[in-house]
C-alpha cells in the first residue's frame, strides 16, 4: 500500500488512509535531542535519565503489560471509575467535541471516551499526542471498532503536539491525559504544563486527568517493583536504549531496578543500581563514564496527590474543578476541569 506524504507546520504528514494520518518530526532531530539530553543529564553529580524515553517502542510494549500486572492498582482502577463516569461525563459534552489524548498508549481507556462522543457525534476527530509508534498500531484498532471516528497521530513530545494543536481552529475540545502520568511532572514542570493546556482551552473546553493518591506505602512500592520484574524490564530497557542508538556498552547484568517511596516528597522513585564498580563508554557521544557500586542513575518521579493537592494546584492554575471522581478505596481519581470565570479566580 503507497502512503502520501507531505509536510505540515514542521512535521512529516503520512496520509495513511482518508481517516488515519501520522505526523512524525524529522528522526534526526530526534535522534540529537536524545543524545543531546543523555550526554547532559548522565554526566550530572546525581546522574539521570527523563522518563519520556522510557517509552520507545519496547518499552512502552512492556509498560503495556505493566498495566496487567495484578501489583498495578492505577489502570484496572482508573478504568472502573472511567465505566462508572460515561453517564455522568456525557451531560457536559453537548455539542460537538474534538478529542485530545497526550499519551494514549494502547488505548484501551480512550476507548471509554470514544463510545460516549462517537454515540453523540456523527464525526468525532481525535487527536492523539504520544512519543511512541504505538500511535499507529492503535489508531488502526480504533477505526475498525468506530466508523464516524478519524484520527490524526502525532508521533512527539507533549508539549510539542500541544503547540501543533493551537494552530487549529476554535472547535470544542475535550483534552485527556489519563494513566496517572501527570505524576511524573515535578511541582514547577508540572504546573507549567498545566498553565499551557489551560492556554489552548476556550471556555466550553474541557480536560480529563487521572491523578493518583496517596495511600498506603506497601501497595504503592509493590506497584512499581512487581514480582515479574516486568517494571525492571521496563526500567532497564533505556541502558538498552542507549546502547542500540547511541553505541554505549552498558552491561544490563551489572545493573538492577530499584523502587522506593519518598514520603516526605509524596512520590515513588525509580533507578537504576550499579551492583559493581564499572566504566561505561557511550562512542556516539565520546563519552565515558565510571559508576561506584551502589550508585543510581535516576529515571521517573511518580508523584501521588491528596484530594487538597488537587484542589489547590487546579485554583493556582487558574481550572474550575467541575467534577471529581473516586474509586471505593480512594486509591484514584479521575478529575473534569474546566477555565475558571474571571471573578472566580480573583
Amino acid at each position: 500500500m503507497t502512503h502520501k506524504t507531505t509536510r505540515i507546520s514542521g512535521y512529516k504528514q503520512i496520509l495513511v488512509n482518508p481517516k488515519f494520518r501520522c505526523l512524525i518530526p524529522d528522526y534526526s532531530i530526534k535522534l540529537q535531542n536524545f543524545a543531546s539530553e543523555i550526554a547532559h543529564s548522565i554526566t550530572q553529580k546525581q546522574k539521570h535519565i527523563h522518563p519520556k524515553f522510557l517509552y520507545n517502542d519496547r518499552g512502552s510494549k512492556l509498560f503495556e503489560k505493566i498495566c496487567e500486572l495484578p501489583e498495578y492498582y492505577l489502570t484496572r482502577t482508573e478504568i472502573s471509575i472511567l465505566s462508572r463516569l460515561t453517564s455522568e461525563l456525557s451531560k457536559y459534552l453537548k455539542e460537538h467535541y474534538r478529542l485530545v489524548e497526550f499519551g494514549s498508549g494502547s488505548s484501551t481507556k480512550t476507548r471509554k471516551i470514544l463510545d460516549i462522543l462517537c454515540q453523540s457525534q456523527e464525526e468525532v476527530e481525535y487527536f492523539s499526542i504520544d512519543i511512541s509508534n504505538i500511535i499507529k498500531e492503535s489508531s488502526r484498532s480504533l477505526l475498525q471498532q468506530y466508523d464516524n471516528l478519524y484520527i490524526t497521530g502525532i508521533i512527539d513530545r507533549y508539549e510539542k503536539g500541544l503547540e501543533f494543536i493551537q494552530t487549529f481552529d476554535e472547535q470544542k475540545k475535550l483534552i485527556i491525559f489519563l494513566g496517572s502520568s501527570f505524576g511524573n511532572f515535578d511541582a514547577d514542570s508540572g504546573r507549567d504544563f498545566l498553565e499551557k493546556i489551560h492556554s489552548t482551552m476556550n471556555d466550553n473546553d474541557f480536560f480529563l486527568i487521572g491523578l493518583d493518591l496517596v495511600k498506603d506505602k506497601k501497595i504503592l512500592e509493590s506497584a512499581y517493583d512487581d514480582s515479574q520484574h516486568i517494571t525492571a524490564d521496563f526500567n532497564l530497557n533505556l541502558l538498552s536504549r542507549i546502547n542500540e542508538e547511541l553505541g554505549a556498552n552498558f552491561i544490563l547484568q551489572n545493573f538492577e531496578h530499584y523502587a522506593v517511596f519518598n514520603e516526605k516528597k509524596s512520590r515513588m522513585e525509580m533507578y537504576l543500581r550499579s551492583k559493581t564498580e564499572q566504566k561505561v563508554h557511550i562512542s556516539d557521544l565520546d563519552l565515558s563514564l565510571d559508576f561506584k557500586k551502589g550508585e543510581l542513575i535516576h529515571t521517573e518521579n511518580s508523584y501521588k496527590y491528596s484530594i487538597s493537592q488537587i484542589e489547590q494546584l487546579a485554583d493556582e492554575v487558574g481550572f474550575k474543578i467541575t467534577k471529581l471522581w473516586q474509586d471505593e478505596n480512594h486509591h484514584f481519581a479521575v478529575v473534569l476541569l474546566s477555565k475558571a470565570k474571571l471573578s472566580q479566580h480573583i
